[in-house]
């Protein structure tokens, strides 16, 4: 294994490099002799976003990897078919601008993404919880799951499940996982906790 950043970081003593996510030939060189990718980028800056799904696409094929594993966020999954979260009108319109630049890159992997075999996966749309992983998750398929209110099930912001939130160790395994055991293949899956400590799965 391999971290890829472009500033000194600490990956508990795995191997880091220096790379920048949006240069597709720093992505091929970084690449090159590993057997998938899992990519976790952020920045605010408008085109961040665009500029790593066309390198990732670039590059990756270039470098002989096939497996791609984006982490990106809950906001882009739907609610319903053609609706995604970050579409309700009770989502904030300022939050709304981030939430489009991931869905783009959503949307540029499933049209331009034949030469990988990649997945998104999201954890729900609301804060996640440090802490060492439970060791349990689930993940639904393409949709976020609803939560339960006093009126009935619900997907409206804020999104507010009684469930303990998913925590950020929990959302990195199940990227792990899908990066060493493809499960899922083109397609965006929702991360979300299980009450059931242990397990994994759909």
């Amino acid at each position: 294994m391999t971290g890829v950043a472009r500033g000194p970081v600490d990956l508990g003593g795995a191997a880091v490099v220096a790379g920048d996510a949006t240069d597709a030939d720093s992505v091929a060189t970084a690449a090159a002799g590993h057997d998938a990718a899992i990519v976790s980028v952020y920045a605010p800056e408008p085109g961040l976003y665009d500029a790593a799904a066309s390198a990732l696409l670039e590059a990756l094929p270039r470098a002989g990897v096939r497996r791609l594993v984006v982490i990106t966020t809950g906001t882009v999954l739907e609610v319903a078919p053609g609706v995604r979260f970050h579409d309700q009108p009770s989502f904030p319109a300022e939050y709304r601008p981030f939430s489009e630049t991931r869905a783009r890159e959503l949307d540029r992997l499933r049209a331009d993404g034949a030469d990988l075999d990649w997945v998104a996966v999201a954890g729900p749309p609301t804060l996640l919880a440090d802490g060492p992983g439970t060791g349990a998750y689930r993940v639904a398929v393409e949709r976020l799951p609803s939560y339960n209110t006093p009126d009935g099930p619900s997907t409206a912001f804020p999104y507010a499940p009684s469930s303990p939130p998913l925590r950020y160790a929990d959302l990195a395994r199940a990227a792990v996982d899908e990066a060493t055991e493809p499960r899922h293949h083109c397609l965006a899956l929702a991360v979300h906790p299980d009450p059931q400590p242990g397990t994994t799965g759909g």
